[in-house]
Parts: structure tokens; sequence; C-alpha cells
């Protein structure tokens, strides 16, 4: 599918794979709980769509952008790496993965990031603006000159992660302190 508008569409459930979508606009639409494993998202936008609990087995997203979108629980730690760029705007990405994913430059804007897992991610200069970082996992991740001056509820040990000129507020040094069980008041 080639620079194809699609509107308010409910694919709930249903699997469709090792299809090739390109400069594609999706609105409105209900993909919860289907199957896009091996199905390649260039340069397309996802606006007003439910992607909850989406499998992504070995799905290439290059330039994917997600505008208030609900994607709960997605496992994007499963995407191909090749070309892996994605952009999240007013979205809602609770109790999703980027284990082990390369996301240099990512931004999150207004969104919610509850529980996300982190976990040995390249998020070299990286822009969380506006996001609830509520009991994110962050070990062994690379933050080098991100950007969190605006994010919040975050906690992440320094000295399990890299931090090397990253941008945080005097708001949310609590947030790097609470190893140490240090309280700034």
């Amino acid at each position: 599918m080639y620079d194809q508008t699609v509107a308010g569409k409910v694919y709930t459930g249903i699997s469709i794979r090792e299809q090739e979508f390109e400069s594609c606009i999706f609105k409105g639409c209900d993909f919860s709980d289907s199957d896009f494993a091996t199905c390649r998202f260039l340069d397309c936008t996802f606006e007003h769509c439910n992607l909850s609990m989406v499998k992504l087995k070995g799905t290439t997203l290059n330039n994917a952008v997600f505008r208030h979108c609900k994607l709960l629980g997605v496992n994007f730690s499963e995407c191909q790496d090749f070309l892996f760029s994605v952009t999240f705007e007013t979205c809602v990405l609770d109790f999703t993965s980027f284990e082990r994913k390369k996301m240099p430059q990512t931004v999150f804007t207004h969104s919610s990031l509850k529980e996300v897992n982190f976990i040995q991610t390249d998020l070299k200069k990286a822009v969380f603006d506006q996001t609830d970082l509520s009991r994110a996992v962050f070990d062994q991740t690379n933050l080098t000159g991100a950007n969190l001056a605006t994010a919040y509820s975050y906690e992440i040990d320094p000295e399990a992660n890299t931090l090397k000129d990253a941008c945080f507020s005097a708001v949310g040094l609590p947030g790097l302190l609470t190893r140490h069980r240090i309280r700034v008041i």
C-alpha cells in the first residue's frame, strides 16, 4: 500500500503479515491485539489509533510517527533494528518495551511512559518532553545528551546508566538520587 489514508477501520485481533505500507496515514483505526509480524511501515503516520498489545515481531518501523495513539504493552524490541526510527506525540505507551533498541534522537512528547522497559536501550540525544516516566526501568541505558528537563516521575541510577551531557531539571534531581536514599526537600 502506497500513499493511502485509512480512516476509522477496526482490525482488532487480526493477522496482517509481510505487507508493506509506505507514506500511509492511519486515522482513528483500532489495531489492538493484532499481529503485524514482518510488515514494513515506511514514512507512515498513525493518528488517534489504538495499537495496544499489537505484535511487531520482525516488523520494520522506519520514520513512523504516532500521534494521540494508545500503545499499551507493545514490545518494540521485537522490531527490526535496521532503520528503526519512531516519534511519539501525546501517546500512552505504558508497559511497553524498548529493550536493547538503538533509538538515538527519538522524541517522546507529552506522553505517558509508565513502567516502560528501557534496559540497555541507546537513547543518545533523545528528547522526553513533558513525559511521565513513573516506574520506567533504566538499566545500562545510554542517555548521553538526552533531554529530560521537562520529564517527570523518573528514577534513574547514574551509576548504572550513561548520563554524560544529559539534561535534567532541578525538580527531577530526587529521581537521580533514589538509589542513595538521599531526600531532597
